[in-house]
């Protein structure tokens, strides 16, 4: 403990004081922060009624399902697919705007003030986002197997339940490739308008044209998977993977989501934050 020593008194004696160090407070633990940054995706409007939005997407879907359907060929696959179409767009959005929304909504000054450490809050954000999108997947897949026993009941036929482990698995991953690709938008574009189009031009805009350049174009036909992400990645809804499709993935991931990852942390850690 160090002194300070404080001028002489009436005596004409100097009085050293034992100075007090100031105690350096614990990191704030990192379960603390998912809390908040799990919370924070809930408290806005979009984010709220987003996530809402997948339960409700999700007994739209199956409803229509079971009251247009052939009735005899309603099977879980039937409502998988139904059910997957509007969750595999909407996930993504909700990744975006768990990052971009710091900047929209100009809170970012007071998240990085508390946490000094960014990547903490990114990586926070990442696994809140991950955890988010398996666990609505599977809300959504249990919602359509409800409606394939409702379809059961109706038609006094036997449930069919014809979607593999495996290929729930995979669908789970897609679809968390598809909310990777949101996040790492957020990320470059650090707004939410900019980080919305950027997804929708990528999952929409760019199958179209890869789909023209191969008609053609031969060469693109043939070596498209190995460098178009939509490609492979689709393939995971309702085809078994080869060990060539799988490799495509992997090359196709790290050029459309990994590079950009690391290319857009860098830049929220350098961003001057207003």
């Amino acid at each position: 403990m160090s002194t300070t020593t404080i001028p002489a008194t009436a005596s004409g004696a100097a009085v050293a004081v034992p100075k007090r160090e100031r105690a350096v407070p614990d990191p704030i633990p990192f379960t603390r922060i998912l809390a908040v940054e799990l919370r924070k995706m809930f408290d806005t409007r979009a984010g709220f009624w987003l996530m809402a939005s997948i339960v409700i997407s999700s007994a739209i879907a199956t409803t229509i399902t079971v009251l247009v359907g052939d009735r005899d060929e309603l099977s879980l696959d039937s409502f998988a697919a139904s059910v997957g179409s509007p969750t595999s767009i909407i996930l993504p959005l909700v990744a975006a705007l768990a990052v971009s929304s710091e900047w929209s909504q100009r809170t970012a000054l007071t998240s990085f003030t508390l946490v000094p450490s960014r990547r903490r809050v990114i990586g926070a954000k990442l696994v809140n986002v991950l955890a988010l999108g398996a666990i609505s997947m599977l809300v959504a897949l249990g919602i359509g197997a409800i409606g394939n026993l409702v379809a059961a009941g109706i038609t006094g036929n036997d449930p069919v339940w014809d979607i593999p482990a495996w290929n729930i698995a995979q669908i789970v991953l897609a679809n968390e490739l598809g909310m990777l690709v949101g996040f790492t938008l957020g990320l470059l574009f650090r707004n939410s308008p900019a980080a919305i189009v950027g997804y929708f031009v990528f999952s929409l805009v760019l199958p179209g044209l890869s789909e023209a350049l191969a008609s053609a174009q031969d060469w693109w036909a043939d070596n498209a998977a190995w460098f178009d992400l939509n490609q492979t990645r689709f393939l995971l809804f309702d085809s078994e993977l080869s060990s060539q499709d799988w490799v495509q993935l992997g090359l196709t991931t790290g050029l459309w989501v990994l590079v950009p990852f690391v290319i857009g942390l860098r830049l929220v850690m350098r961003s001057e934050v207003k």
